[in-house]
């Protein structure tokens, strides 16, 4: 079978913005090639090669997909053309034009096994919570606190972006033995795990993404979770409100890693899923957006208590004051 590559040329500080935004628009299987020198975290991280495949200007970068050629990936295709035209409505990433070319059905789907390498998160009280591809043993991160197994799969969240790190980090602070938690935006499944394995005992998530449901059964079950109370709903909380009733209120913490601009819709629901003196925990947010997200959780009646930061993200940590 041939798939056609989908390229996209933008600028160097506008990858991550870039890959969120197709994230969302269901597409995750990124390749991201640009001229800049690899740290040394980033050769630890996934989805890292070795060198810079192409000789590449400084200050550009090219973000590529991969995608069959049937009506079902020309609607994700739609759905990607839509994503960057409504990004560049607000954020500079450079011409974002689309070009194609056709690739012969290789290992490309299996590719990223090859950089996608155990690594440590560290969380609260000195800990370290380690991600650990299936592939690998637990012999691999020795000094975990607390191990996840995890493949991606087709739905996007290993760990190692920055975003979800900075949320798993949030999760170790206010996630207490029982703690009744929503995950919004679920993706693999990695924050609804963290949380259990945090001592959640009561986790509910949502997606928008129907390939997720079956990588989220998978991961629970390389974790030895697939007996917790858990319950994966499909659906969109803005839009639905017969979903909203299902998934009930008075969570401890919610917890959602999506862009801000899915973000900020959602904050006016937020009361009907957290009681008074609950936590919701944001990210996703590229620095320069945090504001407008800040606004949005204020006007909705919750007081943003702290800030944290990891390279150009933000999350963003509130309490519900009881305001509507």
């Amino acid at each position: 079978m041939r798939y056609k590559k989908y390229t996209i040329k933008t600028k160097t500080e506008a990858e991550d913005i870039v890959c969120a935004a197709l994230n969302e628009a269901g597409i995750t299987s990124l390749e991201i090639e640009d001229g800049q020198p690899f740290t040394e975290d980033e050769l630890e991280e996934i989805f890292v090669d070795e060198v810079p495949v192409k000789d590449i200007p400084e200050g550009l970068a090219y973000v590529s997909f991969y995608l069959e050629d049937d009506e079902k990936e020309k609607k994700l295709l739609a759905a990607a053309m839509n994503a960057l035209d409504e990004l560049k409505s607000f954020s500079d990433i450079g011409e974002a034009d689309i070009t194609t070319s056709e690739t012969e059905d290789a290992d490309w789907i299996d590719k990223w096994k090859d950089f996608f390498k155990p690594f440590y998160i560290d969380i609260e009280n000195g800990k370290k919570m380690g991600i650990i591809p299936s592939w690998e043993t637990e012999a691999a991160l020795p000094d975990a606190d607390i191990r996840i197994h995890i493949d991606p799969g087709t739905a996007f969240g290993t760990g190692a972006h920055e975003t979800t790190r900075l949320c798993i980090r949030e999760l170790s602070k206010y996630v207490k033995a029982g703690s009744r938690v929503l995950d919004l935006g679920t993706g693999s499944g990695i924050l609804s795990m963290a949380a259990f394995l945090l001592g959640a005992s009561y986790v509910r998530a949502t997606e928008v993404d129907k390939n997720a449901k079956p990588v989220v059964k998978e991961n629970f079950e390389k974790n030895g979770l697939e007996d917790m109370d858990f319950k994966l709903f499909m659906g969109d909380v803005c839009s639905d409100e017969d979903l909203r009733k299902e998934i009930g209120r008075n969570y401890d913490i919610l917890v959602a890693n999506i862009l801000p601009q899915v973000l900020v819709p959602l904050c006016p629901y937020l009361h009907g899923f957290i009681g008074e003196g609950g936590t919701v925990i944001f990210s996703g947010i590229l620095i320069e957006k945090k504001e407008g997200v800040i606004k949005a959780l204020t006007v909705a009646g919750f007081d943003v208590i702290s800030e944290n930061e990891e390279k150009e993200w933000t999350a963003l940590v509130s309490v519900y004051g009881g305001k509507r």
